[in-house]
């Protein structure tokens, strides 16, 4: 399995690694710390020496109640960091949006995924998407960011999930954007409880037996907090037990602020599968 993007070709063998940069004020994790350029840059330098194939960079938070940001202020936070990545490394870049316009310009600039929470359902996307011709991920959330945790529930949370991922695969699928570009992503606390994040993460197998790379996305998130009453500075343990369950059932793409120690659990596993052969 691989993922192409021109001449980019990221080989989907073995779980890759993307590292999480967010340029914003205010997400969950690192609000403020990489807005300026130059700490940014630094940032995604090291996450690619620790073992990342791809540098996610996102300009808009997308944690629950967060506000909405400007299309002019999206672009003044994302495009200068992308071209800097881009003038420092040639690693994958993924565009962290759900607006055409901050797509097209971001793959001009040197990204090389669009990453959409919103499942390219905003105005204009799933046709900029098309034409960028680049690999996509389609996130399931229910709800919006604002209110998506006020009070989620399903009918069957694996068929809602599921049957909202295939109705947007055939989206993608109906305007020329080819299987092979497509990735998957559940959208771990995305109008999601506790218990509806655990039993996603044990039903992964399903959603990768669909045929599509899977994206987890479960880094330091409110999850473990709840479970192990932990902190959102104490989570890496957490974070690391359910980046190895995501990687045993067969997710290949995991988005992680602590690159290093994960990069470390799946070469620990990849080691020991070799002996299975």
């Amino acid at each position: 399995m691989q993922l192409k993007s021109g001449s980019k070709v990221l080989d989907l063998k073995f779980a890759q690694v993307m590292g999480i940069l967010n340029v914003t004020p205010d997400s969950f994790s690192d609000a403020g710390k990489f807005k300026n350029l130059d700490i940014a840059l630094k940032r995604a330098l090291e996450m690619l020496a620790q073992g990342a194939s791809i540098i996610d960079v996102g300009g808009e938070s997308t944690r629950p109640g967060a506000p909405d940001v400007s299309l002019d202020e999206e672009l003044a936070r994302v495009l200068p960091i992308i071209e800097k990545i881009k003038q420092n490394s040639d690693c994958w870049i993924s565009i962290d949006t759900s607006k055409a316009q901050v797509m097209r310009e971001a793959v001009h600039a040197g990204a090389s995924i669009l990453n959409d929470v919103r499942a390219l359902q905003g105005e204009g996307a799933l046709q900029a998407a098309a034409q960028l011709n680049v690999p996509v991920c389609l996130m399931h959330m229910q709800g919006a960011p604002r209110s998506m945790q006020s009070d989620p529930r399903y009918a069957n949370l694996y068929s809602d999930v599921k049957d909202f991922l295939e109705q947007r695969i055939e989206a993608c699928l109906q305007i020329g954007i080819k299987k092979e570009q497509i990735i998957l992503d559940l959208g771990f606390g995305f109008g999601k409880t506790m218990d509806h994040n655990f039993a996603l993460l044990s039903a992964t197998h399903k959603f990768v037996a669909l045929g599509y790379p899977l994206l987890t996305g479960i880094s330091r998130k409110s999850m473990f907090g709840q479970l192990l009453n932990r902190q959102l500075s104490d989570r890496l343990a957490g974070s690391l037990a359910g980046a190895l369950i995501a990687v045993q059932q067969g997710s290949k793409i995991i988005r992680v602020h602590d690159v290093g120690a994960t990069v470390d659990i799946i070469k620990v596993l990849n080691k020991v599968n070799s002996f299975n052969k």
